[in-house]
């Protein structure tokens, strides 16, 4: 080859070079700008050009607490291994889920500064702000470490009905009102929907994964009634006014287990000592989140129940929207009760990702959005907002550039427009068919 053609082929070589060196550098430059709008549009809370942002409502689930029970339960009994040792006493907010709920509450401060609708530090008047719990330590402390994030100099109040300890029904999935023909519709949408004679068989890997990490067939519940696996039984369903549904056996003894695991993962940031020394991977914690999600669904996720809890909920939400001078509200509850209300609202079936929990993930909030469009009419954008497994367990930045997960709720048989969002007259209509649902079920 003489040098005049060598010269040209190393000419060429170094052009193709540069080229495909520039492709790679726009295509990862799309790639990092791509990342960048996901970012801002579908994590995070929303942003819609061309309205303005008037009201933000909140439904919040609690925090991180510790397990509803200890000493002597099941949940010593399930497994030989010694559970986290947890930061508040049994049901109440531990000290992971105060800085977490701090931390959303900050994120919240800069979205609504950034749409407009509050200032830095900003002190409400009047009746600007409302924060509102149930009247449990957790639901209290969580709408306390809220406030302090989002509102760091005003000397905000939670408002809770009763003292320390008591059953407000607002959130709480109390079923007020309850007949024999209620009970029975509410018993056949849950066999319907659940299948319950074969309800532990569909969830047997499931229970595997759970007898695997818990090492349950070395604890004093399999000893005690000799076995080494959960039982097949059949849940009995058990339904009174004024209480929740509840059930028994193996659904209940799990979904107490599952529950004391999820927390202990949300806690416990080295992985293997949040699995009992296991080797767990995140498939496998999802399986654990799903015995929770099955058992919280069975009780509150089936239509009838659902009207039945909800209705007041709905009623309290329709209070809120309609405020005119209300600029922010804070709802805190449940999962059960953010369950509930999506399910008697005919949401559409979602999926979240980054959660081990798939329907009502630890903290997550039901944020519902009041815009006012430039045509003069109301609008609402509904999501869930919650935080990603590393943010709850690693403390990982919730921020405007690290925002929380966000998923687009969706209301069968209301239409979006094409910006995304519902008419405000509509979701106010659902939740008015909701309350007079209910009227008519306690009429008949």
């Amino acid at each position: 080859m003489n040098t005049t053609k060598k010269s040209r082929l190393i000419y060429i070589s170094i052009v193709v070079t540069t080229l495909v060196a520039i492709l790679v550098f726009s295509l990862c430059a799309c790639q990092a700008q791509s990342s960048y709008n996901d970012t801002g549009e579908k994590h995070g809370l929303p942003h819609f050009d061309g309205y303005k942002l008037k009201q933000t409502t909140v439904l919040s689930r609690h925090n991180i607490r510790s397990p509803l029970t200890d000493g002597g339960s099941t949940l010593t009994k399930v497994t030989p291994h010694k559970w986290f040792d947890w930061t508040s006493k049994p049901s109440e907010l531990s000290l992971r889920g105060g800085e977490l709920e701090t931390v959303m509450g900050q994120y919240f401060a800069k979205y609504l500064q950034s749409e407009g609708l509050i200032s830095e530090n900003w002190e409400p008047k009047d009746d600007e702000a409302f924060f509102y719990a149930n009247s449990a330590q957790r639901t209290i402390a969580t709408a306390k470490y809220f406030s302090a994030g989002l509102l760091p100099v005003a000397d905000a109040k939670v408002y809770h009905k009763y003292a320390l300890g008591g059953k407000d029904d607002v959130f709480l999935p109390l079923q007020v009102y309850v007949n024999d023909k209620i009970k029975e519709q509410i018993k056949k949408e849950i066999n319907e929907k659940f299948d319950l004679g074969n309800i532990n068989k569909n969830l047997s890997e499931e229970y595997k994964t759970l007898e695997y990490v818990l090492d349950f067939k070395d604890s004093e519940y399999a000893k005690e009634k000799n076995i080494t696996s959960f039982e097949q039984d059949m849940p009995e369903i058990n339904i009174k006014q004024n209480d929740e549904i509840t059930t028994t056996g193996t659904l209940k003894a799990a979904n107490e287990a599952c529950d004391a695991l999820k927390l202990q993962f949300y806690e416990e940031e080295n992985d293997k000592t949040a699995a009992f020394g296991h080797d767990m991977t995140m498939q496998q914690w999802t399986q654990i989140g799903k015995i929770g999600d099955t058992y919280e669904n069975v009780l509150f996720g089936t239509h009838t129940a659902a009207v039945g809890a909800s209705n007041r909920i709905c009623a309290e939400l329709l209070k809120d929207i309609n405020n005119k001078n209300r600029k922010f509200t804070f709802l805190c509850g449940h999962d059960s009760t953010i369950l509930s209300l999506l399910t008697a609202l005919d949401a559409k079936e979602y999926h979240l990702p980054n959660a081990i929990e798939q329907d009502t993930p630890i903290g997550v909030k039901l944020v519902f959005n009041k815009y006012l469009g430039q045509d003069g009419v109301e609008y609402c954008s509904i999501n869930l907002v919650y935080q990603s497994i590393d943010q709850l367990r690693h403390k990982q930045s919730v921020d405007m550039n690290h925002p929380p997960e966000k998923c687009d709720i969706e209301l069968n048989g209301l239409t979006k427009n094409d910006a995304g969002l519902y008419k405000m007259s509509d979701v106010k209509s659902r939740l008015n068919k909701v309350i007079d649902e209910y009227r008519n079920n306690v009429r008949n």
